[in-house]
């Protein structure tokens, strides 16, 4: 793919299939008010009259979706789980947003995902000299059948009508060539029809969360001016373990803050499937052992960073942040990749935290624990 056109390649020749925030944010600023107007439509009010948006990011962690999805079970049966505008999902999480998006109806899909799920339904190992001889130490086609069970004609009708009432689904992926974070329409390419539509959105959540080295990138076939390129795909925890938006997309919103003038209220939900204190472990003293804790550290930093950026985000932009993440009271141990009597202890540990309303912060912890005179 020509650098400099990188933005400009499509998958199914659908104008607003997916977006690149870091490089053409205007795009998603457009499909953002294209949505509040079909959400006017929709609900038949008028131009200056929109109810308070709903906002959600549910972030990877591997098997520890199991707490978000748990905690939005929980957050059901509490009484006050809203409709959301825009949910975004990052790895695990965008295997979580789908069921999130269509609302409490489709809680027992997610509950039978992340309690009934083992290592069987997700990876294939592969032999040891895979780590020298293929692109991954596993393979991930069960993960691709376990989504092709439950994203199904129904659930690809459904994502379509969300889309016409004016609310978003994003998942986030990598393009590893051009080294830039993806933002996948969801809705768009589930309304638009195509015959491709199911595939490549299950695709899509294949690649948002094939951790790198561990599962193999997603190939996507893309065009550009009539010529055939590839495109290799991974985690989006590559470049961000949850996201909203691009604060370039609100810039409109603040200056009319700073002008005293009214913006829609919203408020922000961020699901963090992971903890946000230090975890002690100690170190095998080898080339692998070292250098697999550094890289969990580098990403456990970049979950904590990606906290604090959307926290400052949203305070800028006047939007109500809370946040809910795996507490220190949490105390089980994951004996094997997978283990489904781990993921079946946080999924209830989610849920009865959310279900009792004991689950929002309206801070990050370390926050919580810094004097107000050095915030």
């Amino acid at each position: 793919m020509p650098l400099d056109r990188t933005t400009q390649a499509s998958v199914l020749g659908i104008p607003n299939e997916r977006f690149f925030p870091l490089s053409a944010a205007g795009a998603l600023e457009v499909e953002f008010l294209a949505a509040l107007e079909r959400q006017r439509r929709a609900e038949g009010l008028p131009a200056d009259a929109l109810p308070e948006a709903q906002l959600l990011a549910v972030s990877g962690g591997g098997e520890d979706g199991a707490f978000g999805a748990g905690l939005l079970c929980g957050w059901s049966d509490y009484g006050n789980r809203p409709a959301f505008e825009l949910v975004t999902g990052v790895s695990t999480g965008a295997l979580t947003a789908p069921f999130a998006y269509l609302g409490s109806s489709y809680d027992p899909q997610l509950r039978t995902v992340y309690t009934d799920m083992d290592a069987s339904h997700v990876l294939e190992k592969r032999f040891f000299t895979a780590a020298l001889l293929n692109d991954a130490l596993a393979d991930n086609a069960p993960l691709f059948k376990t989504i092709s069970t439950y994203l199904n004609d129904a659930m690809l009708a459904a994502i379509a009508k969300g889309y016409d009432e004016g609310r978003l689904l994003i998942i986030a992926t990598s393009d590893l060539d051009a080294q830039q974070p993806v933002f996948w329409n969801i809705g768009a390419i589930a309304k638009s029809g195509h015959p491709r539509a199911l595939d490549t959105i299950r695709r899509i959540l294949l690649a948002s969360a094939a951790v790198p080295g561990a599962f193999p990138p997603t190939l996507f076939d893309v065009s550009l001016d009539g010529v055939a390129y590839q495109e290799l795909h991974v985690d989006g925890g590559a470049f961000a373990q949850a996201v909203l938006y691009p604060p370039a997309v609100t810039q409109q919103r603040r200056e009319r803050m700073e002008k005293g003038e009214r913006v829609v209220p919203a408020r922000a939900f961020v699901i963090r499937n992971s903890r946000l204190d230090p975890q002690w472990a100690a170190t095998q003293r080898s080339t692998l052992g070292i250098a697999e804790r550094a890289i969990s550290s580098m990403i456990a930093a970049s979950g904590f960073n990606d906290v604090l950026r959307l926290y400052n985000t949203t305070r800028q932009d006047g939007v109500e942040f809370n946040l809910a993440y795996i507490g220190s009271d949490f105390t089980e141990k994951l004996p094997a990749p997978f283990d489904q009597g781990y993921m079946r202890a946080l999924f209830d540990y989610g849920y009865q935290r959310a279900r009792r309303g004991q689950v929002w912060a309206k801070e990050p912890p370390m926050l919580e624990a810094t004097p107000a005179i050095n915030r």
